[in-house]
């Protein structure tokens, strides 16, 4: 039998009519735009893809080389292909409508170009994340407020990981799926289908060089797990720490684990971004039967105020996040 590419994944999803044309289309050119990007992220130090730039993006953190051809490669992929109205970056202050005379689509795109890229120079895995939204009716000229949308008005989020293989996680709403490319033919190959995260885990992943700033439910629960078999939890965790988002989630799908970057005392809003990384990943994270909240709420049931709106982030094995939610409202 042979394999199933995602071009066939995704046709036999139109033809049972989960998705359209378009939507294929955007998903289908992403993934073709996140193997341009694998290609320059293996050739590392030849390009100086670590190199500083002097340039600061929205953020007003520093620039590299990867961060900035990658945030180009992903745009000129989508801009004439007729699917988007327009595409929002981390690395942008506003949106991008897509410039006449190509025509504009029904979908709008929000992409992490590179996430993780402090980790290039010592060649940890790095990748994209992005979310689709529906353009908002009779809106001709999508601006920010098009885009502020909560995360459960996603209709499909996914995320390229750059490492020993380029991988794809993606969702349509109906599970997530995995594909692998087959460097050999230029195809996306199927791995893993309708992925489930098991409800209960031993591994936390969590920056532990934040912990003097920590609010208490999350300080309670990193010192029960690191308490292990003599304490409250009677068993003992393993703490796993990747600091590219992509890279611990991944590892979450494919074993189980809690990811956690929550707000603390420094960054009160929190230190992930909503439109870009937390809502894609908190969706893809519920399709595989995990949960995903800021420690108060369902993450996708955050209503934006901004395009570059920050916010903290537990997600992972339902059981465990559960856990540290019901800690916030004790």
């Amino acid at each position: 039998m042979r394999p199933t590419t995602l071009t066939k994944f995704l046709i036999t999803r139109q033809r049972d009519g989960k998705i359209d044309a378009d939507l294929r289309l955007l998903i289908e050119t992403c993934a073709r735009a996140c193997k341009a990007i694998s290609i320059q992220v293996n050739k590392g130090k030849l390009i100086g893809a670590g190199d500083v730039l002097g340039t600061q993006n929205v953020q007003n953190e520093a620039q590299k080389r990867l961060d900035v051809l990658s945030n180009e490669i992903l745009i000129e992929a989508n801009e004439w292909g007729g699917s988007l109205a327009a595409v929002a970056s981390e690395e942008m202050e506003a949106p991008v409508p897509i410039p006449l005379p190509h025509p504009r689509g029904q979908y709008l795109l929000l992409i992490d170009p590179l996430d993780g890229s402090s980790n290039i120079d010592i060649n940890i895995s790095v990748g994209s994340i992005f979310s689709v939204l529906r353009c908002p009716e009779g809106v001709s000229e999508p601006d920010e407020k098009a885009f502020l949308q909560p995360g459960r008005e996603q209709v499909a989020a996914g995320f390229a990981l750059y490492g020993p293989s380029t991988l794809l996680l993606i969702t349509v709403g109906d599970g997530t799926h995995g594909f692998m490319l087959d460097p050999y033919v230029g195809s996306f190959v199927q791995t893993q289908s309708d992925i489930r995260i098991p409800e209960d885990t031993s591994e936390f992943a969590i920056n532990a060089s934040n912990m003097r700033r920590w609010e208490p439910p999350i300080k309670r629960y990193i010192d029960e797990c690191l308490a292990g078999q003599d304490g409250v939890r009677g068993r003992d965790f393993n703490m796993r720490w990747v600091a590219s988002m992509v890279a611990d989630v991944y590892r979450v799908l494919s074993r189980g684990g809690i990811f956690m970057y929550p707000r603390d005392a420094k960054n009160t809003e929190g230190r992930l971004r909503l439109m870009y990384e937390a809502n894609p990943m908190a969706m893809i994270v519920e399709q595989a039967g995990g949960a995903a909240t800021d420690g108060n709420q369902r993450i996708l049931d955050v209503q934006p105020k901004r395009l570059h709106q920050r916010i903290g982030v537990v997600l992972g094995s339902k059981n465990e996040v559960e856990r540290v939610t019901s800690y916030h409202a004790a």
